[in-house]
């Protein structure tokens, strides 16, 4: 049975291995982001005194330590787009997950061997293959998720990341506490190996790939794309790419998006610590809510950008630079309020840092479907791209900070941050309001001599 969908292509009933995907790609992300911050919890308890097994390691020595996962991540990025599109979204995920489960299973015992050093390696290998994550994710987006479901599907797909942090934020000092620090690497060790496992052998890079799916699906989900032909292997228009104004718009929205994010996720602690008087990192339940709240608002954004985009009451480019205001501006709006929050008014305090980054939800299905719309057999490509530049900008954002505020007690100088992040905010989001657009770029589809193709092979 299907059911009627725009235009003439049919949408099966019911929960198909489209699902399947998107609920696998959903388990990649969760725990690829488990992994990437469980050293920020663990190393508070690796560094206590009053457990059996501690490290004697320096604050500039831990510094380094939370510092090293981006060493390797940023340096794979763009090339981490080109693998994704030449060997497929499948190969790299499972690179991804498989390298930083073992890393996480040897750690206890490398940094026993090696100390510090050994860990700054591991931290680096694991940065190295995750810079693999949104690429692959990007491309086995544009492979598996259908235009008419692509902001619901899509949306469950990318949250995943917030869920994982919040998890990971709430179980590290219940397993720490109950079996030690090393508990908490082997259980995300153990649960990506299961999850490799499983992926092996249901997960695909594409649904012609799939042993499961039906023709029903496939078809429904080539003719949505407008791959209903086989597709070629074709050269990457970096010419073109770079010329691209729609894509720079984009990118510049994230470079947005993460200024403010990155600037939150590091200073808020020292922030509550310092002017409010609360130390946020001691209670992980307290502080997982921003991160709970962007996964649950990231839902209702997902469904709501579906149902515009399929009752046509935006075009597909306002729909994502409405949902892109809403998580730029909203929280630009936010920070603004939180530098005039009161000393000691904690419940207040929480209420819009929460808000903050929960509204950030609107990016799932902003900048990030753009990066989609503007090329899908480029999308691997163009993710790299942007996340290259974004993380960057992560990396420069807290140094910004650390020179703006000489005296952490001083509202008067966390305001001077607030109010820059909300600038930020503001004007990335205005150029990409003005600039992009979610129209399939030309050089999306091959010229004939862009085609890649192989040498014949003589038969003998």
């Amino acid at each position: 049975m299907a059911v009627k969908s725009e235009g003439e292509n049919l949408r099966p009933r019911g929960l198909g291995v489209r699902h399947v995907q998107t609920f696998l790609l959903f388990m990649a992300m969760l725990l690829a982001f488990s992994m990437r911050v469980n050293i920020s919890m663990a190393i508070v308890d690796m560094t206590d005194s009053k457990n059996a097994t501690y490290f004697e390691w320096s604050y500039s020595i831990q510094s380094m330590i939370l510092s090293s996962f981006f060493w390797g991540y940023v340096f794979l990025q763009i090339p981490g787009g080109e693998l994704a599109r030449r060997f497929g979204g499948k190969v790299l995920i499972t690179i991804s997950i498989s390298v930083n489960s073992l890393i996480s299973v040897l750690m206890p015992i490398l940094a026993q061997i090696g100390g510090w050093q050994m860990v700054i390696v591991c931290r680096t290998l694991q940065g190295l293959t995750q810079a693999f994550v949104y690429p692959s994710m990007h491309h086995l987006v544009s492979q598996w998720i259908p235009i008419e479901e692509k902001g619901t599907l899509t949306t469950i797909i990318y949250a995943g990341a917030q869920l994982g942090i919040a998890l990971q934020l709430m179980a590290a000092g219940f397993l720490a506490e109950a079996w030690g620090w090393q508990a908490i690497f082997y259980t995300n060790g153990a649960l990506g190996i299961i999850w490799t496992i499983i992926y092996l052998f249901i997960g695909a890079g594409r649904p012609e790939d799939s042993k499961y799916i039906s023709k029903e699906e496939s078809l429904y989900i080539r003719t949505s794309l407008g791959r209903v032909e086989e597709p070629k292997r074709v050269k990457t228009p970096w010419s073109k790419i770079v010329l691209c104004l729609p894509l720079w718009a984009a990118v510049i929205g994230h470079c947005g998006q993460n200024w403010g994010f990155f600037t939150l996720m590091t200073e808020m602690p020292t922030y509550m610590a310092k002017v409010l008087g609360m130390n946020l990192t001691q209670n992980g339940v307290l502080s997982s809510l921003p991160y709970l709240a962007m996964y649950a608002l990231s839902f209702p954004m997902g469904i709501m950008t579906d149902i515009i985009v399929r009752k046509k009451w935006l075009s597909v480019s306002n729909t994502r630079k409405l949902s892109n205001t809403i998580g730029l501006w909203g929280p630009a709006v936010a920070l603004i309020g939180l530098s005039y929050i009161p000393e000691g008014n904690l419940t207040l305090a929480v209420v819009m840092l929460t808000v903050s980054v929960g509204v950030n939800a609107g990016t799932y299905t902003g900048y990030m479907l753009v990066l989609n719309d503007l090329a899908p057999n480029f999308s691997a490509n163009l993710m790299g791209i942007s996340n290259f530049f974004a993380n960057i900008i992560s990396i420069i954002a807290p140094l910004i900070c650390g020179v703006i505020i000489q005296d952490e007690s001083d509202p008067t100088e966390w305001r001077k941050v607030f109010f820059l992040a909300s600038a930020v905010y503001f004007f990335t989001n205005l150029f990409f309001i003005l600039f992009t657009t979610s129209e399939k770029q030309p050089w999306n589809e091959p010229e004939e001599n862009d085609i890649e193709t192989k040498p014949e092979v003589k038969e003998k």
